[in-house]
């Protein structure tokens, strides 16, 4: 079974300084019909304006994870993290009991370009933790994972049964993908044209996928896209 989630028929919010599309619910944004997908709660696709960006505010009970594609964001947090992240990096940040932290685009001449993703733990109340690494996406020969609940293949550990791949395939790259017994598989494009299963999706198009067991894909046209393999429990 397929979920078609098309770029324009997101939430919305233009804040001045924030442009942002919600993908599930959030804040303002409500949706019935999209509330999450498995412990998916959120994809916001955010661009920041030069020198702007969230003051300190909480979080816990959550697993965040921030991915650059262009731009650089400055993160400080309670734990005594601070640091920049840039495209090619990811970030991890369990918040678990309770962390306080602000983001802000480090670059006070140009735009940050981000998605963040939150997924809900499989326990809550564990200790906070933070995490950050860079990633040679172009050097892999198919998909990178970067996301997983053991940290498996150098990737960073988060507190829940998912695993994250990052993507940036040329054109007429093409793959299939084996979706495991009891699992659902959510892509997140982020530019480009991907065909999955016979599905044309575009930049920031989704599509969500219950009940398969192959997907087939392959790049139209040069294309950078997220794959989020998930427990369906």
């Amino acid at each position: 079974m397929y979920s078609l989630r098309k770029a324009k028929e997101r939430g919305h919010a233009n804040h001045g300084w924030l442009d942002s599309y919600h993908t599930f619910s959030f804040a303002d944004y409500y949706d019935p019909q999209h509330m999450s997908f498995g412990p998916l709660r959120v994809i916001n696709e955010d661009v920041i304006e030069g020198g702007s960006g969230f003051p300190t505010h909480g979080h816990r009970d959550m697993e965040i994870i921030t991915y650059i594609v262009e731009g650089a964001l400055q993160h400080k947090d309670s734990l005594g993290t601070t640091a920049v992240i840039r495209p090619g990096e990811v970030q991890t940040m369990s918040a678990g009991t309770g962390v306080r932290h602000s983001e802000f685009n480090h670059l006070s001449d140009q735009k940050t370009h981000l998605f963040q993703i939150w997924i809900t733990p499989a326990k809550n109340g564990i200790s906070p933790g933070y995490g950050q690494k860079k990633f040679e996406f172009e050097k892999a020969k198919d998909m990178t994972l970067v996301v997983s609940q053991k940290g498996l293949d150098g990737s960073l550990a988060i507190n829940q049964d998912a695993n994250i791949y990052v993507a940036k395939w040329k054109k007429d790259q093409k793959s299939d993908f084996k979706i495991r017994p009891g699992r659902s598989v959510w892509i997140q494009m982020i530019k480009g044209l991907v065909t999955i299963n016979g599905k044309n999706l575009s930049s920031s198009d989704a599509l969500g996928v219950t009940d398969e067991n192959l997907l087939k894909l392959e790049a139209r046209e040069n294309s950078e896209f997220l794959v989020f393999d998930l427990t369906s429990q």
